[in-house]
């Protein structure tokens, strides 16, 4: 994409934007920003006056990219050195010109995460200076790591944009940042932790923009998505989503909600934090400080004649036992669950203090998910199945491909032979024999024997990824493990 001729704040601002050989004016448009326009463009421009809706849109499209902004990160230039301060805390940065330096940094730091679809960006002080690395498609890429940075004055930018306390150095905080890059909304997480270098800053970055993914964009089979549709429409019963942080679960959560909104039904949700807007959902945010907690929300919840509720999390015994309750007196409860997969589900529910009767009578599904590494098409190589290769689709019993791809690297994919990210599901929808065995209180091995194929398990649905030529075995067996 070229680079608009007009910085994004004087496009914004001045309502002025150049499109080829039209001037587009908004309402507001200003005549010092018409002039500049036109100057820069070096020619005629044809002017169209377009309404404010329609120029906000034109300006989102146009510096998608954040293009138009200010210079491009990879050319930090610093020469400060440390204030000796004399004991005084961090200042408040908007207040000193002279470190505007370190402003252009950290804006610098956090449109290269945006740009590249990051999801967590990392700022770690260390003996010699400052390291930042951001989290792209699961792993963590280093994007400076210099020791002329001032170090406090990075972190406590951070802090001043995040409403942090400045001057507390001594505790872990969380904030929040709301940013805009070229018309788009951008949701910051902020967490410090104190270390022997300084604090260390780690950022969670949610693109608002970006929008929900359908169900069918999630990496589904045709049969689990009609498992999924099933699961929608069931008027009670406990809906469980599963797996490790970041692997996807609250996506596919929002994506049955979508399912089920039917705008005949009454859906709820209590959210920490509340990460898209749902059309025609109300929704809740989860403060625990206050007393706020999960369990306080869905007993809240239960009391606004919902139809289906989503609980952000099942974390303790109090939350368990409401969901279970409100799902025996005729609501849907969706929600996650940290555990290693579909069946873990039933003994981390037993572990949170639910009895066996009571999982064995509400639990309707459940919903394993990890997130694979894609192979970057460009750069990927064929090769023939060799004996491990064999053995493990054997065990899974998936059927063996001619060839399948290794990763290799290209500039295209930054040399890592990956580019974006496939869902891998182990669907478990609770069947009679299940559910008996579940109430006999069997153990995770004996569950596993009645409730899922070994083709239908994360590991063979992986492999079913592998044979289509979509992700490599190496980067199966990372995410998922083997078989055994």
């Amino acid at each position: 994409m070229t680079t608009p001729l007009l910085p994004f704040t004087m496009a914004r601002d001045a309502q002025v934007l150049v499109e080829g050989g039209r001037l587009l004016a908004g309402p507001n448009a200003t005549a010092l920003g018409l002039r500049e326009a036109r100057r820069r463009a070096g020619g005629p421009l044809a002017l169209q006056r377009v309404e404010s809706e329609a120029f906000d849109a034109r300006l989102a499209a146009l510096y998608q990219d954040g293009s138009g902004t200010e210079s491009d990160e990879d050319g930090f230039t610093f020469d400060l050195e440390e204030g000796s301060g004399g004991g005084r805390g961090p200042r408040d940065l908007l207040e000193d010109g002279e470190e505007a330096p370190v402003i252009q940094l950290v804006n610098q730091l956090l449109r290269r995460a945006v740009r590249s679809g990051a999801s967590d960006l990392h700022v770690e002080p260390h003996e010699t200076g400052l390291r930042a690395r951001m989290r792209v498609d699961g792993m963590l890429q280093s994007v400076l790591d210099r020791k002329d940075l001032p170090v406090r004055r990075v972190v406590s930018r951070l802090k001043v944009m995040a409403g942090l306390d400045i001057s507390e150095t001594r505790l872990p905080q969380d904030g929040h940042i709301a940013l805009r890059l070229g018309g788009r909304a951008i949701d910051v997480r902020v967490s410090t932790l104190p270390g022997n270098y300084g604090e260390r800053v780690v950022m969670r970055v949610l693109d608002r923009s970006a929008g929900l993914m359908p169900l069918e964009q999630l990496g589904l089979r045709p049969d689990q998505e009609a498992v999924l549709h099933r699961m929608a429409e069931r008027p009670n019963g406990i809906i469980l989503a599963t797996g490790p942080t970041g692997s996807g679960k609250t996506t596919t959560l929002y994506s049955l909600l979508q399912l089920a909104n039917d705008e005949i039904r009454n859906i709820l949700t209590t959210e920490d934090p509340i990460e898209y807007d749902l059309p025609g959902i109300s929704q809740s945010q989860i403060n625990a400080e206050i007393g706020m907690t999960f369990a306080a929300g869905l007993r809240a919840a239960l009391r606004q004649d919902p139809d289906i509720i989503l609980v952000g999390e099942i974390r303790d015994h109090e939350t368990a036992s409401v969901a279970a309750q409100a799902s025996l007196t005729g609501h849907l409860v969706f929600s996650s669950l940290h555990a290693n997969g579909s069946v873990g589900a039933v003994v981390r529910l037993r572990d949170l203090g639910l009895d066996d009767f009571l999982i064995a009578s509400t639990l309707r599904g459940v919903i394993a998910q990890r997130l694979l590494r894609k192979l970057c098409t460009s750069c990927r190589a064929p090769v023939a199945p060799v004996d491990d290769a064999v053995r493990h689709f054997q065990m899974a019993g998936v059927d063996l491909p001619a060839q399948h791809y290794e990763a290799r690297g290209c500039d295209l994919c930054n040399n890592t032979g990956y580019a974006g990210r496939v869902g891998v599901f182990e669907i478990l929808d609770v069947s009679e024999d299940l559910r008996a065995a579940i109430d006999a209180g069997s153990s995770e091995t004996e569950m596993k024997r009645v409730a899922v194929a070994p083709d239908q398990t994360l590991f063979g649905q992986s492999l079913y990824q592998v044979a289509a030529g979509k992700t490599s075995l190496a980067e199966a067996l990372r995410v998922v493990g083997d078989a055994l």
